[in-house]
């Protein structure tokens, strides 16, 4: 006949003893190494990925503000930058690159437009001056990053990020002018718009608004 030992009570307790206080270590020593992260602190990784749209929220306040402080009416804009277009440049825009961004105020009659983009027919200017205005539903180019003159792409991880910055200003901007503006009955109607344009050709203004009245 064959016997087989069994543990004692004792010795079962004090295995469970022994079991459990290292246990219990192991869970202190992880407690220890682990970092807690609070969703949307600074050490959420969420967080510190650029997020152009949190970006353009932030910052489109300000630039309408510059935009608005440092425009023109198209009249004095058109005069100034006649007779000193570098002063002109200097007083109400920034030069970015190989062309100026320059902020000016139109009020003037919507023609009809294609693909969001209107021309608007302002008294006082020569008539070969072609002024049209984006109110999208898709807003393109950097005018609005590029206006105030102090967003820099050296301010980037690189040039994806920098487009990105101005996409997300754009798409703020929209969300804070163009939400309800119905385009389909715009032509014939009187605007006042301020926005800022890049000044390729000084007889081709398209401008991208910061502000937009539509009247009657």
């Amino acid at each position: 006949m064959t016997l087989t030992a069994t543990a004692r009570p004792t010795q079962v307790s004090r295995r469970k003893m022994i079991a459990g206080a290292a246990l219990i270590t192991l869970i202190g020593a992880i407690a220890l190494d682990t970092k807690i992260v609070t969703i949307g602190g600074e050490d959420d990784l969420r967080q510190q990925a650029f997020n152009p749209d949190l970006f353009g929220a932030q910052e489109f306040p300000r630039i309408r503000d510059i935009i608005t402080q440092q425009a023109a009416d198209a009249s004095t804009l058109m005069q100034a930058l006649h007779m000193d277009k570098a002063a002109a440049i200097a007083k109400y825009g920034t030069m970015t690159g190989a062309f100026p961004v320059l902020s000016v105020s139109v009020t003037g009659t919507v023609a009809p437009g294609k693909s969001g983009i209107f021309p608007i027919v302002v008294h006082g200017l020569p008539k070969d001056v072609k002024i049209r205005l984006q109110t999208g539903p898709a807003i393109n180019g950097t005018e609005l990053r590029d206006a105030v003159g102090d967003i820099a792409f050296g301010a980037f991880k690189n040039q994806i990020e920098f487009q990105d910055a101005g996409a997300g200003i754009n798409r703020a901007m929209s969300a804070a002018v163009l939400t309800d503006l119905d385009r389909a009955a715009l032509p014939g109607r009187t605007v006042s718009a301020t926005g800022a344009f890049t000044m390729i050709n000084p007889k081709s203004w398209l401008i991208t608004p910061v502000s937009l009245l539509v009247k009657g």
